[in-house]
């Protein structure tokens, strides 16, 4: 795997750069060594002014252009699933992050160093702590903190879509269910009141609920509500009396958090629900005319983007924005995940044309 110590080069091919960063171990609140390359490559290009905040870099282009364009991704990855270092075979490069992503993330960076001119201003965006918690992410941090770092007329998501523009993106709300019991020896059950067992019937609900499919702007956005953790038990002779069920929802971009909130209380009525992580969605916005533009660009027949991205930030801060990258969504966090490296070269020629035109 690359050293923390060796320089990034900027003007290596896309998938050799790619690699480069996957090599580069990074998961989420571990980038700081791998932001401090950035920064180091970026500050070198005398194009760029380069701020940083944390472990976020962000670094700006100012050829007087009437419009800025915003490039975004994030340098972290889930945790390394026996994937690195990173290998080839035929057009696809193998590894942790290749495709959710560091893949889009070299493409910003070759764009970064090497379009010198354009006809559009350029704003790209590097932050942590995307794969985790709302709280930790670096890119909500720039905008609690540095605004006017962010300020654009239209950001791009690098995130995984396929090479294809992925409008919004689902919301996220992730709620504990808490069963309450009453705690006994297990020789003397009938004193007890066993937490584990009530768990059944939130399961039943689980199991029997039929999520929404939603139309919104021409693009299906798909539902989905899931047990993702079960958490109960005090020893192997005691009754428990506690059990709490980890729910994850992942809801269309025409809910509210407040409406997708209140849903998940009215599926699981009767039961303690406590909220431990939101996010909202965001709308695919795709008929805005900075995103009309962005799509006959590259082209492509537009999809819905199942997950949550930043977009949400951006759109909620009055950027419009979509989600384009080269990676596959459907292979992110996977033990076999990978990039297409004619996928790489490919946005990053579509990109490049459309910021020069």
């Amino acid at each position: 795997m690359s050293s923390p110590n060796e320089p990034l080069d900027l003007f290596l091919d896309g998938g050799t750069l790619t690699a480069r960063l996957v090599d580069f171990p990074s998961v989420s609140g571990e980038e700081a060594a791998l932001a401090d390359a950035v920064e180091t490559a970026l500050r070198a290009l005398p194009h760029l002014t380069v701020d940083r905040y944390g472990n976020n870099v962000v670094a700006r282009t100012h050829f007087g252009r009437a419009e800025r364009v915003v490039l975004a991704g994030h340098l972290d990855t889930v945790p390394i699933a026996d994937n690195l270092p990173s290998h080839v075979e035929g057009d696809l490069l193998y590894g942790c992050g290749t495709s959710d992503m560091k893949s889009g993330v070299a493409v910003q960076l070759r764009l970064a160093a090497t379009l010198t001119e354009a006809n559009r201003d350029v704003t790209y965006v590097f932050y942590d702590c995307e794969e985790v918690e709302a709280a930790r992410n670096g890119l909500g941090h720039l905008f609690a903190v540095h605004p006017d770092w962010l300020a654009g007329d239209f950001a791009v998501l690098m995130e995984p879509s396929g090479a294809v523009v992925e409008g919004g993106c689902q919301g996220s709300l992730r709620v504990d269910v808490t069963l309450t019991g009453v705690r006994a020896h297990a020789a003397r059950s009938w004193l007890g009141d066993n937490a584990i067992h009530k768990a059944a019937e939130v399961l039943r609900r689980l199991a029997e609920y039929q999520p929404r499919r939603v139309e919104i702007d021409g693009l299906e956005y798909r539902e989905g509500l899931n047990a993702t953790r079960i958490d109960g038990g005090v020893a192997g002779n005691v009754i428990p009396d506690e059990c709490r069920i980890h729910v994850a929802f992942r809801f269309a971009p025409d809910r509210s958090l407040e409406q997708a909130e209140a849903h998940l209380r009215e599926v699981f009525a009767g039961y303690q629900v406590d909220v431990v992580d939101a996010s909202p969605a965001a709308l695919p916005g795709l008929g805005l005319p900075a995103a009309r533009a962005f799509l006959e660009a590259v082209g492509g027949e537009p999809r819905a983007k199942f997950g949550w991205t930043d977009v949400a930030r951006f759109s909620a801060h009055g950027v419009p924005a979509v989600n384009y990258g080269p990676g596959d969504p459907n292979l992110a966090h996977k033990r076999e995940e990978h990039c297409s490296l004619s996928a790489i070269a490919d946005v990053e020629r579509r990109l490049r044309d459309w910021l020069a035109r």
